[in-house]
């Protein structure tokens, strides 16, 4: 395992114990309020990637260390900054769903776009775009 490696690896771990189903979830409601469909459309992805059966569990670190560096309220830039403060939130995620696009399916997606949907009704299929 090459040093690169080995610090991702940290990194998840840190992270990773900040998440939790309950943690998940309020911080979706505060996401939907502040920082849109943007932020919220990824970190879906992701959630419902890991409670699918099919998902690699190598995968699942990934995406459990981005959902809990989501969830840190204090992280590289504070989500209660205005504008900025989901910035470097969206590319950790962003970057854990270009590490495990082999595994998300249609299905995962369209979960994903559902549940935005739920939350603020009429979405322009543009807001789905990942950067």
């Amino acid at each position: 395992m090459d040093n690169s490696q080995l610090e991702n690896e940290e990194i998840i771990v840190k992270y990773s114990k900040y998440y939790s189903e309950e943690k998940f979830q309020d911080k979706i409601l505060k996401i939907a309020k502040s920082a849109g469909v943007k932020v919220l459309y990824p970190a879906l992805i992701l959630y419902f990637s890991l409670v699918s059966k099919n998902f690699p569990k190598k995968e699942k670190y990934w995406i459990i260390g981005a959902l809990g560096y989501l969830i840190l309220p204090f992280d590289i830039i504070p989500d209660f900054i205005p504008v900025l403060g989901y910035v470097d939130d969206l590319i950790a995620l962003i970057f854990v769903i270009k590490k495990t696009s082999d595994n998300i399916t249609p299905d995962i997606t369209e979960k994903a776009k559902a549940k935005v949907r739920d939350i603020f009704g009429k979405v322009d299929e543009s807001e789905f775009r990942l950067i």
